[in-house]
């Protein structure tokens, strides 16, 4: 197909088209699931009722009037791209943030590239050792997103599905309350959005860290682990207690001297992660936690939040 075309029956720039082209070449892409075993998958995968039922509808079935040829190709190159770089640890975008409004073929599409590389991953992890139950844990959190854009009606998604090619890549592994994401010579830290973020629970996953990747990366040498977020920001010290789980995990890390990140709104991200959402007015979010009451009145008062980086030695 040409690539103009494709771009304008998209919706999309041309250039993020040819980058598809461009990063996927002719190289393998891959089958998704059996529509009939779909549903036992997308629940491995902690994916809810509402939104399994949207992907089962939007099914890319051979003769499913909702999948032009457009939105076929985009699939397949797709697919291939995020399969090309099996085993990468960067980000990676997988093609272009598409008019969701369209209809679930348009809303799912990256999540049935997803779905297309479940198996593919899994072989990856079983080559590394990883046992079932730290894929399927990392896996799942493709349904823990799923969700939280639901709630941020539909605004997550275009970070979402870039972050999510992390796990269809082995890039990133879920190891009680942190996330781990592979990397040159540190692991970066994650903090997903399941339940409190307790000494106890961060130490328990780092000792497990510190076992896991030496037995499944033994060709991988990590000196310290790295976090990046709006969490180790130390302004937040002038609002939580000294003895908030907050803060107890920024005293972990000796924070990087600061640099305006390229292409990152420390004031977004905040908003993000705290309120699930990116379009409610100041005025309008809610005030039930001190964190919350933080996040407002340091905005209202026209300053900033920053994303800060730190490590400390594993």
């Amino acid at each position: 197909m040409d690539l103009d075309d494709i771009a304008a029956r998209l919706g999309v720039p041309v250039e993020e088209v040819d980058r598809v082209h461009r990063l996927a070449g002719d190289r393998p892409s891959a089958p998704l699931p059996a529509k009939a075993d779909a549903p036992a998958l997308l629940d491995r995968l902690a994916v809810r009722p509402d939104d399994a039922a949207e992907i089962m509808a939007g099914w890319p079935d051979a003769d499913s009037p909702l999948w032009t040829p457009e939105l076929r190709w985009l699939l397949d190159r797709s697919t291939a791209l995020v399969r090309a770089d099996l085993g990468g640890y960067a980000w990676l975008p997988p093609g272009p943030a598409l008019p969701r409004d369209r209809g679930p073929a348009w809303r799912h599409l990256y999540v049935y590239a997803y779905l297309a590389m479940v198996d593919v991953v899994r072989e990856y992890h079983r080559d590394h050792g990883i046992p079932d139950a730290v894929s399927w844990a990392t896996l799942a959190d493709l349904g823990r997103n799923l969700a939280i854009d639901r709630r941020m009606h539909r605004e997550g998604w275009p970070v979402m599905q870039s972050w999510l090619t992390l796990h269809a890549r082995g890039g990133v592994y879920e190891l009680g309350r942190l996330q781990h994401q592979r990397g040159d010579t540190t692991i970066d830290l994650h903090v997903p959005e399941s339940g409190p973020l307790t000494p106890e629970a961060i130490a328990a996953s780092l000792d497990e860290a510190r076992a896991f990747f030496p037995r499944h990366f033994p060709d991988e040498h990590y000196t310290a682990f790295a976090c990046g977020s709006w969490l180790l920001d130390p302004q937040l010290q002038e609002y939580l207690p000294e003895d908030s789980n907050i803060v107890r995990f920024q005293r972990m890390f000796e924070l990087e001297p600061y640099e305006e990140p390229e292409g990152l709104d420390a004031d977004v991200e905040v908003l993000r992660f705290v309120f699930r959402t990116l379009s409610t007015p100041l005025d309008q979010l809610p005030r039930r936690t001190v964190l919350q009451r933080a996040v407002v009145d340091h905005l209202k008062s026209g300053r900033h939040w920053r994303w800060r980086r730190g490590r400390f030695p594993i």
